[in-house]
């Protein structure tokens, strides 16, 4: 197989590699948070209530990408590791492996959720809205289907430099749910269940498109043919080595988001649920040039840590900490200052005209929180590209579910700061955590330096 110049660039030019790659990718995250954005804007027109529905739902689906991209990152890692090592007959191998981990997974992840979906929004706090709740949960968690398949084959596709085919599709995904939001939840009159309807309609789409370029047009450098499937539990196993605790890490977030919608109700209602909600979307649209960052670096990191090339391995990681940082802090001003008019998007029915103050005191604290998201986000991404899924996990389990609820809670309890505190204590337990995500990294890559400069 001869090298193509986008596999040359991912093993030998780090940099230029991290710039390629990631912009496709934030241009899409931007499109999808942006789509977040609008969804909630045509949902707010329904009331507090509807949004609040859609936001006791929003932890639950974000786990299921979360677990889409988790198994994508599994995937995304072995493909690059085999790609650098140019070991090109398991790097395809293993897309094949990929796609049909993706279909079984899909099945047993849509049954479980439909399963506890109601006893789990109960336990949530959703008693008062429940019927609103399970309307608009039952349709976008019956449809995961248009999330986990398409993220399978964007990894596959990411892994060997094809950027535009992993990304252009998501894009795609935003636009079309763009247009079908209105038309389902008031031309249609289906209120919550015609946002989500449109949410899982607008996944299908693309996901032919993608099915298209994979399995009939092959002329990707990695040819994915099932005929040529050779099965191989040690791929399985090594994509899982990732991808379950990438995917657990998402759980841990969604958990963590699920708990301050709880404690936010305990302390000020739905309306607070509501404006969390809301100025979470417009955080969320922060962090998309990091998310995108992150995961250029993990292929760039991949393809490097399977050569052993411990010199572009320390550029994708630091590289990405100096683009993430500068993106964050761009982003994060941009937020404190424009909160007000940025408030008005999610208020201007009369029914949710309540939301405006308080989305504007939430986002004037959640804006940092991704000032040093970067040194966290790049930290577990390269970890995931050198196969260390459970260290990634760990440091996510210490920055989240420890740091960010320990911090909350004092803040919103012990200070008695209620929903301010619940804010201030996440934004705190971010930037401690993330901190140390970036300092382990680096004390990891000293200790087994060895690695690198042994031979293949």
């Amino acid at each position: 197989m001869e090298k193509t110049e986008e596999i040359d660039l991912i093993v030998n030019h780090p940099k230029k590699a991290i710039n390629k790659l990631a912009l496709p990718i934030i241009i899409s995250n931007l499109f999808m948070m942006l789509n977040n954005i609008i969804d909630g804007i045509w949902v707010s027109g329904l009331g507090p209530d509807a949004l609040a529905a859609v936001g006791f739902v929003t932890p639950l689906f974000l786990a299921m990408v979360g677990f889409a991209n988790g198994m994508g990152a599994g995937s995304n890692s072995l493909i690059a590791r085999y790609i650098g090592a140019e070991d090109y007959h398991n790097a395809g191998n293993s897309a094949i492996h990929s796609i049909l981990l993706s279909i079984i997974v899909t099945v047993i992840a849509t049954v479980f959720m439909l399963i506890v979906l109601k006893p789990l929004l109960l336990v949530m706090g959703a008693g008062e809205i429940i019927d609103l709740t399970m309307t608009y949960g039952t349709i976008v968690l019956g449809g995961i289907f248009s999330i986990f398949i398409p993220a399978m084959m964007a990894a596959v596709f990411r892994s060997q430099g094809e950027i535009r085919r992993a990304s252009y599709p998501l894009l795609f995904t935003a636009v079309i749910n763009m247009i079908l939001d209105p038309i389902f939840i008031y031309y249609f009159n289906l209120g919550v269940g015609g946002a989500a309807v449109a949410t899982v309609l607008s996944g299908t789409l693309p996901m032919f498109l993608m099915i298209y370029w994979m399995f009939y047009k092959r002329d990707s450098f990695l040819e994915v043919k099932m005929s040529e499937y050779k099965r191989d539990f040690g791929i399985y196993r090594d994509i899982l080595v990732v991808g379950i605790p990438a995917s657990l890490e998402q759980f841990i977030l969604s958990f963590v988001s699920i708990l301050m919608n709880y404690w936010l109700t305990m302390l000020s209602g739905t309306v607070a649920v509501a404006a969390y909600t809301a100025t979470w979307r417009l955080v969320a649209m922060g962090m998309a040039p990091l998310i995108g960052i992150g995961m250029a670096a993990l292929t760039v990191g991949g393809a490097a840590y399977g050569a052993r090339n411990l010199n572009n391995f320390k550029t994708s990681l630091n590289y990405g900490v100096k683009l993430g940082l500068i993106s964050s802090v761009i982003i994060c001003a941009f937020l404190f200052i424009f909160a007000e008019p940025l408030s008005y998007i999610f208020s201007y029915s009369a029914d949710a005209a309540v939301l405006s103050a308080r989305v504007i005191d939430c986002l004037h604290i959640l804006c940092f929180f991704i000032v040093l998201m970067p040194f966290g986000i790049l930290a577990g991404n390269l970890f995931q590209a050198m196969g260390k899924g459970t260290i990634s996990l760990s440091l996510t389990f210490l920055r989240a579910f420890i740091l960010e609820v320990l911090f909350a809670g004092l803040f919103a309890f012990v200070f008695n700061l209620a929903d301010i505190g619940i804010y201030i204590g996440m934004v705190v337990g971010m930037s401690i955590g993330c901190i140390f995500n970036y300092i382990y990294i680096n004390y990891y890559l000293n200790k087994h330096e060895s690695y690198f400069t042994a031979k293949r």
